[in-house]
């Protein structure tokens, strides 16, 4: 099939998705799409990347402390604009920070952490993309149908990014396909620059998928239920594909476990019993951290095509530990992989890498043991409000659990505790304590409220 019709034809089937999974009566606000044009972007690749033909990996460091004017003042305007939103949602934005203190610690010490780093200026643009993300999330659960604007969410950028994958790696192989250097052998991308990348944006859509596939499953007396259970059926049949294209294990390995533990707390007398659900939780990290770590049941690694090594990850675990400053509070935030301490560790590998692919290792190389400590306390209060959620609504309980599982094992050997990283975006989504729970019902008083507000009545028919 010539690339302009099958161009045409994904066009075609992603308006029929948003079609058939269309709810006029749920209602959301225009300023939804500020965090959907932001999870667009974290989830695919910046706007000057798409400018390429093709991507590269970068064969400068000084890349990574230039940056781009273009990205810098699209993100910028997106966050002026939540800003403005959640300006007009004061009463809601403080009841929210109010309830979560240990988010807020925690996003502060990586600002301070910005005057002992070797580049502050690059450190200062990196954590002010952070509390963008923070102001997104923000955006989200300040809405007044928070379930729904949750699934718009979702749906929005998924309902886009999943399909646009596979045209991209069918049709224009030159934007959803690499080669490694002088082997030539391709790997699949999709909508980002690399294959951990897809595999990560199939994991979180994925799940997001799985979700509502079981709300749809169970929902007998929805008159929409064959058509939505046709959607995601349609979507999680792509995401196999995406999966087995991308060959990411990790996104994979957590893609099954979380979704088998949306499977069980589905059960009710289930995600009653919260002794329950601490085991399954409990019994998910030990495996993969013993699988991992701990040289237990090490043919695992093995029968999914994986090397004791991890793909030479650790490696990169004992150089760059080898090339840590100060334990205790780190080089800065995102600060370590700049300047000379990076082009060091490229000399070393020809792939140029430019994370410690482990998050929790990560956070220790930017901020120290004071940063992994203030993490710590982030994981359990955040477990915490999850539980807290699972037993109060476990409809949505349930998808904010499998978040935070998902979270918590993917950043063992991936690093998603980063700016821009889907992972990161809906670990904080999820994590957030919100006072009274999600909502779904919608204000008396809409009308009297301005048009970016969370209670938006003159939103148009809503997909």
């Amino acid at each position: 099939m010539p690339p302009p019709i099958a161009t045409a034809v994904f066009v075609v089937g992603i308006g029929g998705l948003f079609l058939l999974d269309r709810d006029t009566r749920a209602r959301t606000s225009i300023g939804l799409w500020i965090p959907v044009a932001w999870l667009l972007i974290a989830g695919s690749r910046s706007l000057s990347e798409w400018q390429t033909v093709s991507w590269n990996e970068s064969s400068s460091a000084s890349q990574y402390l230039e940056g781009n004017p273009l990205d810098r003042n699209v993100l910028m305007a997106l966050l002026a604009l939540a800003l403005i939103v959640l300006v007009q949602r004061g009463p809601q934005v403080g009841r929210i920070l109010r309830a979560n203190a240990p988010i807020l610690l925690f996003f502060l010490y990586c600002g301070v952490s910005i005057f002992w780093s070797d580049y502050p200026d690059v450190a200062f643009k990196r954590w002010t993309k952070s509390l963008s993300e923070l102001a997104m999330v923000l955006v989200v659960l300040t809405e007044s149908n928070q379930v729904a604007a949750v699934k718009r969410l979702l749906a929005r950028t998924g309902f886009v990014l999943i399909p646009v994958s596979i045209l991209l790696i069918k049709y224009y192989p030159d934007l959803g396909r690499g080669y490694r250097p002088w082997v030539w052998i391709p790997y699949y991308t999709g909508v980002t620059t690399e294959k951990n990348l897809l595999g990560m944006v199939c994991l979180i859509f994925g799940l997001g998928f799985v979700w509502r596939f079981l709300e749809t499953l169970h929902s007998t007396k929805d008159n929409r239920r064959l058509r939505r259970l046709c959607v995601f059926g349609a979507l999680l049949a792509m995401l196999i594909w995406l999966f087995w294209m991308a060959d990411s294990m990790t996104s994979l390995s957590c893609f099954l476990m979380a979704s088998g533990l949306m499977a069980v707390t589905s059960i009710r007398a289930t995600s009653r019993k919260t002794w329950l659900v601490h085991i399954l939780v409990a019994g998910i990290l030990l495996i993969s951290f013993s699988t991992l770590f701990l040289d237990v049941g090490s043919g695992l690694l093995g029968t999914v095509g994986r090397d004791p090594t991890l793909t030479g990850r650790t490696e990169i675990w004992h150089l760059v530990l080898g090339m840590t400053a100060n334990p205790v509070i780190g080089t800065g935030f995102e600060s370590f992989w700049l300047g000379k301490r990076l082009e060091k560790i490229w000399s070393f590998y020809w792939w140029h890498p430019n994370e410690a692919h482990d998050g929790y290792l990560e956070v220790y190389l930017n901020l120290g043991w004071i940063g992994v400590a203030l993490l710590a306390v982030v994981l359990v209060t955040g477990y915490r409000n999850v539980i807290t959620a699972l037993r109060r609504d476990p409809d949505t309980g349930k998808i904010r659990l499998a978040y935070f599982v998902v979270a918590v094992a993917y950043n063992l050997t991936e690093s998603a505790i980063r700016t821009m990283n889907p992972v990161w975006i809906f670990f904080l989504l999820a994590i957030t304590a919100v006072p009274g729970g999600w909502t779904r019902a919608k204000s008396k008083k809409a009308a009297a409220l301005p048009i970016l507000s969370s209670e938006e009545p003159l939103c148009l028919e809503e997909v």
